[in-house]
């Protein structure tokens, strides 16, 4: 039984066509729902009509008795009194007001809420006595969610909860929320979250959303072929107006003959496509690319960085140590770590913006280097998005081509209206793409960008990599955003531990099976370290306990009989979970099941399940392998 059921929602905010033109959808029980769509279709405004903070025109939302709904909205306030405990356990108040979360119909006993809330605030990581004005970011969108989470709702809403956080912070949220014993609806644009998270997909498209009741690439597939049958049914459907208006301007005599019931219908058609929606196109990028560079763009050699401040107290930390590379012409690197690692620094040191503590930096000849981030500081918040890229000119030059910068604007979907509007109306989604409007628009060969996929959709988000991967330059990127990277990076700088930094060849997904291996090795050098130093310890502690002992270092320890046995036991253990995850995931592909959503439930349950035990297997088969 549905926890949740919008009927025929219908939302207007002005203009011809209704934001949500009669939404209808049910939520049940442990849902996790990826509501998608383009920029400025409404999806934030769905989720606000959902919690009531923002009324309809007409229409139904039902919900069960006593339901809980907990929203964490995109926005992050600057600014909460109190410390991060204070917020997580619901001291400092909370609703529409406090502008950053809210609960609706409903209570909780307060003896369950704490419960709750001393258990997410556990998994933050974050010391619980900080004040919230001192967190960057990251942290304090986690203790936002961590405060959504411990209203124990039943169905908890997400607004692009990924935002500012880096890789792990993104990797805990996904164990939290696919460990969650309520519904979850949320927005985002990491494909990879979606991937991991998502059992359902609700689209938003042209103010009607469509219900698809399987993963998230089942479902690209799935809409790619759908929106091919619209495209030929309308197509048909044009033909045949088309047809029908030639009848009805046929002579006098064929007027005087014709069939009434026939005019009614070309009348009901003529209606009809004048209702029709049209889907919004794609965003048309295409790079303004200078003579190619010399072929070396920068080389490294041994540099170290270090910075201090207040936060440090004067004292100097390490972020780079001895590091050493070359960035080719035609590399696309993709630079990660967790915030604050100093990735950032590492892009002003390869361009040369920052000069290293020890060591070299050389640059390559003829380098045109655009910055995607700098252009944020040049846009002019009270100028038009004509005057912000034409410099009050009409045309501008791509290419050798001469455009107009209207039609050029039309391509990063602006229309001549919103082109001659102001920069402060746009939303942020629109902001990045008039950010790439402007970078793209000036002649490169290395492009640099920090952060580009911040607020984009995934149709632009897609063509921008294409856009990347086809791209004759050189691209410096810094980046949160797995799939993004999967998609770009020909190589991976990785800001690690220490200030240490290491280089995988391929995207994030290479980087990040190679640092598993090197986990795991590090592992086991530990704990053979670790034997050692006990048998050193052994044979000192014998050989000071007078005449007689053996001063002979301690035998390894053996597997006992049953830790044999089970030892023996776990190939066959790990093959059989590895062979059910398969056949689960192989499940889910099936066309019956798409349309079954408990059953999808069901199997992504069983999956994760299955997960965790195979890879406790794992670790156990190395524990007891060691012993020998």
């Amino acid at each position: 039984m549905p926890i949740l059921s919008a009927q025929n929602i219908l939302l207007r905010l002005g203009g011809t066509a209704p934001l949500l033109d009669n939404v209808s959808f049910d939520v049940e029980p442990g849902d996790r729902i990826c509501l998608v769509g383009r920029n400025g279709e409404g999806k934030s405004t769905l989720l606000k009509v959902l919690t009531g903070e923002m009324e309809y025109n007409s229409g139904d939302i039902v919900k069960k008795t006593g339901l809980r709904v907990s929203r964490m909205i995109q926005e992050i306030p600057a600014h909460i009194d109190g410390t991060v405990r204070d917020i997580v356990m619901g001291k400092v108040a909370a609703g529409s007001s406090a502008g950053w979360t809210g609960v609706k119909d409903g209570s909780n006993e307060d003896g369950h809420h704490d419960s709750a809330a001393e258990a997410i605030l556990g998994k933050t990581g974050i010391d619980a006595d900080l004040p919230y004005d001192s967190l960057s970011g990251g942290q304090k969108r986690r203790v936002l969610f961590a405060r959504a989470v411990a209203e124990d709702p039943d169905l908890l809403l997400l607004d692009e909860p990924t935002n500012h956080l880096d890789i792990p912070a993104i990797q805990w949220l996904e164990g939290i929320v696919t460990r969650l014993n309520c519904a979850v609806m949320f927005v985002s644009h990491d494909r990879a979250f979606v991937r991991r998270v998502a059992t359902r997909i609700f689209e938003l498209d042209r103010g009607r959303v469509r219900s698809w009741n399987f993963p998230y690439d089942k479902f690209v597939q799935f809409r790619d072929q759908a929106l091919a049958e619209e495209e030929k049914a309308n197509a048909l459907f044009d033909k045949r107006l088309a047809e029908e208006e030639v009848w009805i301007r046929k002579g006098i005599q064929a007027r005087r003959t014709r069939n009434e019931g026939r005019v009614r219908a070309l009348i009901k058609m003529r209606q009809e496509r004048a209702e029709r929606r049209v889907r919004t196109g794609n965003v048309n990028m295409q790079i303004t690319e200078a003579e190619r560079s010399g072929r070396m763009v920068a080389r490294l050699t041994d540099i170290s960085y270090a910075y201090a401040d207040e936060t440090t107290g004067g004292v100097s930390l390490p972020l780079i140590k001895n590091f050493s590379t070359e960035v080719s012409r035609g590399d696309r690197i993709g630079i990660v770590g967790p915030n604050g690692s100093g990735k950032t620094t590492l892009l002003k040191l390869i361009l040369g913006e920052l000069q290293p503590d020890q060591g070299e930096v050389r640059l390559g000849s003829n380098l045109e280097i655009a910055y995607f981030d700098q252009m944020r500081t040049r846009l002019r918040e009270d100028k038009s998005l004509i005057e912000n890229i034409g410099d009050g000119q009409a045309y501008i030059t791509l290419n050798g081509v001469k455009r107009h910068v209207l039609s050029y604007l039309q391509d990063f979907l602006f229309s001549a209206d919103r082109a001659r509007g102001p920069i402060s109306a746009l939303s942020g989604g629109e902001r990045n793409r008039l950010l790439l409007a402007c970078l793209f628009s000036h002649p490169s060969n290395v492009l640099v960008l920090d952060e580009p996929t911040n607020d984009l959709d995934m149709e632009t988000l897609d063509l921008l990599a294409e856009l990347l991967a086809e791209y004759k330059g050189t691209v410096l990127t810094v980046s949160h955003d797995r799939a993004f990277l999967d998609s770009v990076a020909t190589g991976i700088l990785a800001i690690e531990e220490d200030g240490n930094i290491f280089e995988a060849v391929g995207g994030y997904s290479d980087y990040e099976a190679n640092k598993k291996i090197r986990d795991k090795e590090a592992a086991a050098a530990a704990r053979v370290a670790a034997e050692k130093e006990a048998s050193r310890s052994s044979a000192a502690s014998n050989a000071n306990g007078g005449e007689g002992v053996s001063s002979a270092p301690a035998k390894k320890k053996k597997r006992s009989y049953n830790e044999e046995r089970e030892y023996n036991s776990l190939p066959e253990k790990i093959e059989k979970l590895e062979a059910e995850i398969a056949e689960r995931q192989e499940e889910l592909c099936k066309p019956e099941v798409c349309t079954n959503a408990a059953r999808i439930v069901e199997l992504q349950k069983e999956i994760t399940e299955r997960e965790s035990a195979l890879e406790k297997a794992y670790e156990r088969y190395e524990e007891l392998d060691s012993l020998g």
